[in-house]
């Protein structure tokens, strides 16, 4: 339930997104809408416009019973925040029990609920969970209200995906990628470009860059092979700051398998094909994290072999670069297997 005074056109657009990933959205703008879809057998949560929680907050309130409310110590850093008393002030999310919330609305005239329902949470006793200042500084919890709020949000919400291994990923692909990745999303994300789009974008890219490739021209084929990669992994990120988890079936293996048909078609004899099956093993392993205890430098990934490859053909050792390539792969998937552990 979002409570709104105007529908807007970008209220509209975030309803649609919204209904889209499966979640039944209404729009409260009296109190009669309000009274009449609120729940009456179980708690709620309140969320402040504009606010941005992390995810283990929102865990730590549903462990509580009744009112509680994610409060925040006074500082220079909780100044866009609501004041609730002398020393703390209300982080932006609270729970709320149907007797408070009815209570409340019988008791107001004006459409001010949000902060009514606070007071009378504070007033009632409701339990507080202090906020970590770390997570205000580094975004985890957040109220936006302008842009240099919402680019701390995306960078908090990618960082801590990264760290829970919701996109863990080895080789260049976490050394490179990842990082350009965290560094355009944001700007993607407020141009409003969909995740789909940039993976179609990427897939389509690796097709094309097969055809130079076919044509004799490697140095090419490779480099847009790697664009189309780094793409791939712009839209894992574009996903985590939308809070969707990346996909983990054919579509994600597209681009990817793509690049392995670029392996084969850069080399001759059978030496690069066995190398594409090698890293097309290494690839699903990565992308459904079973790598075990490898550690990122030890997975050699497409877009390490790719880069490999390209150096080689500067070079002019197109041999000893798929001899290397070839090691290190056959390295990779004994590393990943001997740092699995014992079930």
């Amino acid at each position: 339930m979002i409570l709104v005074s105007v529908i807007t056109p970008a209220i509209s657009q975030a309803v649609d997104r919204l209904s889209a990933d499966g979640i039944a959205v209404a729009l409260i703008r009296d109190m009669v809408s309000m009274v009449r879809d609120a729940p009456r057998d179980t708690d709620v949560l309140l969320v402040a416009d504009g606010a941005v929680v992390a995810q283990g907050h929102y865990d730590a309130l549903a462990g509580q019973a009744g009112n509680a409310l994610l409060v925040t110590d006074d500082s220079r850093a909780s100044a866009p925040f609501e004041r609730i008393d002398a020393g703390q002030r209300w982080a932006g999310l609270g729970r709320i029990n149907p007797a408070l919330l009815f209570g409340t609305l019988d008791m107001i005239g004006d459409w001010d609920l949000a902060l009514t329902l606070v007071r009378s949470a504070v007033q009632g006793g409701a339990v507080r969970i202090t906020v970590p200042q770390d997570d205000l500084l580094e975004g985890r919890v957040a109220l936006v209200d302008g842009q240099e709020q919402a680019d701390l949000a995306a960078q908090a919400v990618m960082s801590t995906g990264a760290r829970s291994g919701s996109s863990s990923r080895g080789g260049i692909e976490h050394y490179l990628f990842g990082p350009l990745a965290r560094l355009l999303g944001p700007a993607l994300m407020r141009s409003q470009v969909p995740a789909m789009q940039v993976r179609i974008g990427s897939i389509a890219l690796a097709g094309i860059a097969l055809m130079p490739l076919e044509l004799g021209w490697p140095g090419t084929g490779l480099s847009l092979l790697l664009l189309a990669l780094l793409l791939a992994e712009l839209a894992d990120r574009l996903d985590e700051m939308a809070l969707r988890r990346p996909p983990s079936g054919w579509i994600a293996f597209l681009a990817p398998g793509l690049a392995l048909i670029g392996v084969m078609l850069s080399g001759s004899g059978m030496v690069p094909n066995y190398l594409a099956l090698l890293l097309g093993i290494i690839t699903v392993a990565d992308r459904w994290r079973r790598t075990g205890a490898a550690r990122p430098w030890m997975i050699f990934t497409p877009g390490t072999a790719l880069l490999v490859l390209l150096a080689a053909l500067l070079t002019g050792a197109e041999a000893l670069g798929f001899d290397i390539a070839m090691l290190a792969a056959i390295g990779s998937i004994g590393a990943i297997i001997l740092s699995r552990r014992g079930g």
